[in-house]
């Protein structure tokens, strides 16, 4: 068997890794301690991230004729490529986290959203909330008047007469005004 025809079920590998992928982010991960590469790979399980170890030459292979072949430029000593189909800033965002602790951990560029960023637009990505924290910020200012809303018409309640008197002085000239009628009825 020729060495391509091994090599091509791990390009194709990652062509179906990359295939959908939101973004995709390369590292040199030289120098990371088991327990370290341990836990980054944990934590981008856990967002549903794909994190493998790949040769340079298959990664290249694989991003040839794909919005991330502006890659190979970086594909340049040991390199490990976390792949996201979901969440477009969450490789970025776990692996500058990681990378602050563990200054073995490198950056060297990513594809996010089909727009090739560097080290410093990586790292300015990934000070982008995500998503589901931006939503969640949404729906917050959204409630907030509502809150309040019902928060002040529980305090009316509760004093249970003070917004009351006002009402009332608004209704009494109407009452009397049907009192006044009705008098007038049985003069004529």
């Amino acid at each position: 068997m020729a060495k391509v025809e091994l090599k091509q079920p791990i390009v194709q590998a990652i062509v179906d890794d990359i295939t959908g992928a939101e973004s995709v982010v390369l590292v040199d991960y030289r120098g990371l301690t088991v327990a370290q590469d341990t836990e980054l790979r944990k934590q981008l399980r856990e967002a549903g991230i794909i994190y493998k170890v790949c040769k340079n030459t298959m990664m290249k292979r694989a991003f040839e004729g794909t919005e991330f072949a502006a890659l190979e430029e970086h594909l340049e000593g040991p390199s490990a490529i976390a792949i996201s189909k979901d969440d477009a800033t969450a490789p970025a965002t776990i692996l500058c986290k990681f990378a602050k602790d563990a200054k073995a951990l490198e950056l060297k560029g990513g594809v996010v959203e089909g727009t090739v960023y560097d080290v410093a637009g990586l790292t300015e990505l990934a000070k982008i909330p995500s998503r589901e924290e931006l939503l969640s910020r949404l729906l917050g200012s959204m409630q907030s008047p509502i809150t309040n809303f019902a928060r002040v018409i529980k305090q009316i309640a509760e004093q249970g007469g003070e917004a009351a008197p006002a009402e009332e002085s608004a209704e009494a000239p109407a009452e009397e005004a049907p009192a006044a009628e009705t008098a007038e009825t049985p003069a004529e």
